[in-house]
């Protein structure tokens, strides 16, 4: 299987997690909405609805926790800090890989440099305990990637 290209990765997931193919628009249809100035500054979109991400791509690392209870809890600490850190507007999306070539998740946080975003994946208990390492990509994307927290929980059913 070839490695994904970052930028293949991220383009082809932004226009799937905004339903790009849904919104398309015939030529006799082309009305775009109104321009909404206040989302835009809540999602922090520039004047072409961008904003400044960080990628970062999470590798098997070199300490392979064993099954038992401390992956068990390690685990459970990596989606709590994953839920604190969407909680605080610092994390866009996150999602795991299929473990192919070493790759098993990823984050983008909404954050304008990669050293803040090194601080936050600095406070994964997966990093910490060496499971998984990470690789830090600056990205450049749609704004509106903000609003896949808001939309996830109107689609996931609670205790989920």
């Amino acid at each position: 299987m070839p490695k994904l290209n970052l930028a293949c990765l991220a383009a082809c997931g932004a226009a799937l997690l905004l339903g790009a193919p849904a919104q398309a628009q015939t030529a006799a249809t082309d009305a775009r909405p109104a321009y909404d100035a206040a989302l835009a500054a809540r999602l922090g979109g520039n004047d072409n609805g961008m904003r400044a991400y960080v990628l970062v791509v999470l590798k098997t690392g070199p300490t392979r926790v064993p099954a038992g209870p401390e992956r068990d809890e390690m685990f459970k600490g990596h989606f709590a800090n994953m839920k604190r850190l969407s909680d605080a507007g610092k994390l866009a999306i996150a999602g795991p890989f299929d473990g192919n070539d070493g790759w098993r998740g990823m984050y983008i946080f909404a954050v304008p440099t990669v050293e803040e975003a090194r601080t936050l994946v600095a406070t994964d208990p997966v990093v910490i305990q060496g499971e998984m390492v990470p690789e830090f990509h600056a990205l450049y994307a749609s704004a509106a990637l903000m609003l896949v927290p808001e939309g996830h929980l109107k689609i996931s059913k609670p205790g989920t």
